[in-house]
């Protein structure tokens, strides 16, 4: 018994050494990759004219790596063609991302195979139906503009949502090929608007955008549908709808204002001053039930994981909303502060352009707003913005603490964040009679500056 446990527990340390050494070969061999080797051609021909699905899948996995590396591949064009009638899923995908790469190269050969992926149409296999739409569709060969309306006709009626999809998607294709098509076209998208399933609807809506972002008309009978599909959309499709819908209140939604009459409080006796009571006219902004909708809908949207969407949120409730849905959109939008530079910027356009209009609401965020040494001169200077902004809308110590920070980049080695700082403490000075001698002594300092710029900046 004790010679079994000795030769099990040398197979059970041999078997663990086996594993480190390919563990280690395996990093090794990520870390140093080495570039795939390329077949000679007659070799490479050979694989993609065998009978064996194995062999041909080779060759075409060949032909696509050199493709994706700008290597001439258009030799092998006749050879890869011809496999386009295999049964094998696998076969025809690298075949369409062939065809879809060189068929203006060739478009005479490229037209030898569209008899086959029109056959593809019919298949049983969903995907290979919308593969064979996208592809024929992608095919940029003038001549076959109708055969790819007739395709988008055939895909529009088609059960599967996936093949409906590729068929919204294929509609600004046909269309770049032919613009002659676009009566056809705008019945195709006015059925995959009016889809059941939120994702075509989607692609509708981007191809409407596309083609023909004029025509109002086609949206009425299907505003309140895309509307309660606007959640369920991918992030892509939300942007297109958002943009759609905007476009379209503004025409077709006017917004109306009422004035309504708001009675003065009592003093806290009956006998107070009662020839002084009266009404104050206030004109108060009434939404058409529609825009209210689309409204609504929007809100759930500001806790999207796309920065794109809290914006174009954000921007529909500035434009067409209340003060109240304006309100609700300040929290998503400085919390995209958290983001990388480049969204961060973006966001803090947006920030600039709400705060204008609410600028009260920002004094709680205030000390989001305070400008690091990693951050760009761009998003400093929108952040100093914000700050001249809110000031005269904030408490004592919350003024405090921005002019202490703008006294701070006063004296910063970037001589564009100093100009910009003393900019932002002259318009302070301006709003707050109270700070004007505190600004003005640090206005004064930077006077006799070297920079001829600064000085003159702190004059002015």
């Amino acid at each position: 018994m004790e010679s079994i446990s000795k030769i099990s527990s040398i197979f059970e340390t041999a078997r663990d050494l086996t594993l480190e050494a390919a563990q280690s070969a395996g990093a090794a061999r990520s870390l140093n990759p080495r570039p795939p080797r390329d077949l000679p051609f007659p070799q490479i021909k050979k694989l993609l004219d065998s009978r064996n699905d194995r062999d041909i899948l080779e060759g075409l996995r060949k032909v696509i790596s050199m493709m994706y590396r700008s290597k001439p591949c258009l030799p092998y064009f006749s050879a890869v063609v011809k496999n386009v009638a295999s049964p094998n899923v696998e076969i025809k995908k690298l075949v369409y991302i062939f065809l879809l790469h060189h068929a203006e190269a060739e478009p005479d050969l490229a037209l030898l195979s569209i008899n086959t992926i029109q056959k593809s149409l019919t298949d049983q296999n969903p995907q290979v139906r919308a593969m064979a739409l996208r592809v024929m569709s992608g095919i940029r060969v003038p001549v076959i503009s109708q055969i790819v309306s007739l395709a988008i006709k055939r895909g529009c009626g088609d059960m599967s949502p996936y093949v409906r999809k590729a068929a919204a998607l294929a509609i600004p294709k046909c269309y770049k090929l032919d613009p002659n098509t676009i009566p056809q076209l705008l019945d195709y998208l006015s059925i995959l608007l009016g889809d059941k399933q939120y994702y075509v609807a989607g692609s509708g809506v981007t191809a409407y955008l596309e083609i023909c972002p004029e025509r109002v008309d086609l949206i009425h009978k299907h505003y309140r549908s895309l509307v309660r599909k606007l959640v369920d959309m991918d992030e892509w499709s939300q942007l297109a709808t958002l943009r759609l819908m905007s476009i379209y209140a503004r025409k077709c939604l006017p917004v109306r204002s009422k004035k309504m009459k708001k009675s003065k409080t009592r003093g806290f006796y009956d006998d107070e001053a009662s020839e002084e009571e009266g009404s104050i006219a206030e004109e108060v902004r009434i939404l058409d039930p529609d825009l209210e909708l689309f409204l609504r809908t929007c809100k759930s949207l500001l806790y999207s994981r796309n920065a794109a969407v809290i914006v174009s949120v954000a921007r529909c409730f500035l434009d067409l909303g209340t003060p109240d849905y304006v309100d609700s959109a300040i929290g998503p939008l400085v919390a995209l502060l958290r983001s990388p530079q480049d969204i961060q910027q973006v966001a803090l356009y947006n920030i600039v352009d709400v705060c204008l209009a609410r600028p009260e609401r920002f004094v709680r965020y205030a000390d989001h707003f305070l400008v690091h040494a990693s951050d760009p001169f761009d998003v400093a200077r929108l952040k100093f913005e914000v700050w001249t902004l809110i000031y005269p809308h904030c408490e004592p110590h919350v003024r405090d603490m921005i002019l202490c920070e703008l006294e701070h980049f006063t004296r910063a080695l970037n001589p564009e964040i100093v100009q910009e700082s003393v900019r932002a403490i002259g318009r302070c000075a301006q709003s707050d009679s109270l700070a004007s001698p505190r600004c003005l002594r640090i206005l004064l300092e930077q006077v006799s500056s070297v920079d001829g710029n600064l000085s003159a900046e702190s004059l002015t």
